[in-house]
């Protein structure tokens, strides 16, 4: 017989500290062995507190704009505090904010304001500075930042800036290289306190560096010179016109791997450097490996370029297969994403979109919001067009514009369809791409049946205009699927 008032513990996950004598929470009804809050409706779980304890709008009864702690109406809509007969006190005794006191009567903006300010030695003078503690405060979540600020790493670095030992600069940032300099980067060029700097090229520049390092001279000369008056130079034009580095990086960094495999082979083997590099030396390497090994054409044409070796050379690869989806595989996937549970809602609309329009990943990770109208019809703009999006897809999306991850520390007016952990940016693509294989799904698969699809329905050039594709793809993609358009007119479009 359990003691009155009291119910035998159910654990959910995890190894239980109790195995009797937990409270059941009177708002939700689950077991809790911390009571957080006793309200007129009776007892209150942390979650249950923590919930109301954030949740501001507009009170349906009295229709003040206030924090709104008390239980939902039959609608679902919270009240606040007086109207749901709570008598705490909610303003925090300093900046008068509605919200849970976190210290004695204080806020945990406050909170974080002075731990910050302690860190650093005091309030700091440096515009920059102030501007970075007022972001760290403003965060949704501030408690994110009670939490965080605790690394010694994060207490050395803000202490380092405080105290002037590190410039609020980009380059004095660099000195300090940690994903929390990298954090504090990303808040202040978000909040404007620091220009916008490429963040991709810094780090492709140590890549270099520290890929060549250690290699012979035969080897790291001519792969140097690839890197650095090929890519390097590229990459940099395209960070100036503000383009997005993060694909031109990837590749490279494949390119000049396995640019440094063959240079470095040819010598180990035969003792020949590039210079003295024979068409059987390339034949040999391109049949002897995975197809990875491809990707040195680009050294090989700059090399004929620059004179260094003007006899070897290596066509395009061209893939044996393709893959692709079955029409009734692409229907399943599209139904299992709309109406399943495989997947949280930001993967399941990034889904869609690659089986509905055919996007790329990196272009997914690009969208931004004000790139979606929702009118009668909802429109997406991926191209030179905007394109409708269907019901019941455009709920889904309406779902995603109301409940975006990723904002609570440092991301207000993050304009990203899918935001990143670190203020102001996306999402990687490669983490779409790995939440979808998860499930099964083949990324490329579902682009290459939907484009098929799509260029069958439409001309190719409009296809290419609204998705964002070139005419070259998307008439490629025709030809494939047995469609004639090569006849149609627009395709003398370029």
């Amino acid at each position: 017989m359990e003691p009155d008032g009291l119910v035998p513990y159910r654990p959910v996950r995890g190894r239980p500290r109790l195995t009797y004598g937990a409270w059941v929470c009177d708002r939700c009804g689950r077991s809790t062995t911390r009571t957080q809050a006793h309200w007129p409706e009776g007892r209150i779980c942390f979650t249950c507190w923590f919930t109301a304890i954030h949740t501001h709008g507009t009170c349906p009864v009295c229709g003040a704009e206030r924090l709104l702690p008390g239980p939902p109406l039959p609608d679902g809509t919270p009240v606040c505090g007086p109207c749901a007969g709570i008598v705490d006190d909610f303003r925090c005794s300093r900046c008068g904010e509605e919200s849970g006191h976190h210290r004695g009567t204080i806020c945990a903006r406050c909170a974080v304001r002075d731990d910050l300010h302690e860190i650093m030695g005091g309030p700091p003078s440096d515009p920059v500075l102030v501007g970075l503690v007022a972001a760290l405060c403003a965060a949704k979540r501030p408690e994110s930042t009670l939490i965080w600020k605790r690394s010694p790493k994060v207490q050395e670095l803000l202490h380092g800036l405080g105290t002037g030992t590190i410039a609020a600069t980009h380059e004095g940032l660099d000195t300090r290289p940690s994903r929390a300099a990298e954090h504090l980067r990303n808040v202040m060029e978000h909040h404007g306190l620091l220009p916008p700097r490429d963040r991709w090229l810094p780090r492709f520049e140590q890549w270099i560096d520290n890929k060549l390092i250690d290699l012979p001279a035969e080897v790291a000369r001519p792969a140097r010179h690839f890197a650095t008056w090929h890519h390097l130079r590229r990459i940099r034009a395209l960070a100036d016109a503000g383009g997005d580095t993060q694909p031109s990086v990837r590749s490279a960094k494949q390119e000049i791997t396995e640019t440094v495999k063959f240079l470095s082979w040819l010598w180990s083997t035969y003792g020949r450097t590039i210079e003295t590099c024979t068409q059987r030396d390339v034949d040999q390497w391109i049949a002897t490996g995975p197809t990875t090994r491809y990707t040195i054409r680009t050294f090989l044409v700059i090399c004929k370029r620059d004179r260094l070796n003007a006899t070897v050379q290596l066509g395009h690869r061209a893939p044996k297969t393709s893959p692709s989806l079955t029409q009734e595989q692409r229907i399943a996937w599209i139904r299992e994403l709309l109406t399943g549970e495989s997947e949280t809602l930001p993967y399941r609309v990034a889904g869609v979109l690659i089986l509905l329009y055919a996007q790329p990943l990196k272009s997914i990770v690009r969208l931004q919001t004000p790139s979606i109208v929702d009118g009668n019809p909802m429109v997406i703009t991926f191209g030179k067009h905007p394109v409708d999006v269907p019901e019941p897809f455009a709920q889904l999306v309406r779902d995603l514009l109301s409940h975006r991850t990723n904002l609570r520390t440092s991301g207000h007016g993050n304009p990203w369809l899918f935001p990143g952990t670190h203020a102001g940016d996306h999402l990687h693509p490669d983490t779409i791409m790995h939440r979808l294989r998860l499930i099964g799904m083949s990324n490329l698969g579902a682009r290459n049946s939907a484009l098929d699809d799509l260029v069958l329905e439409c001309p190719p050039p409009i296809v290419a205009d609204a998705l964002g594709y070139s005419h070259q793809v998307a008439f490629h993609h025709a030809e494939r699927s047995g469609e004639t358009w090569a006849r149609y007119a627009g395709r003398r479009i370029r």
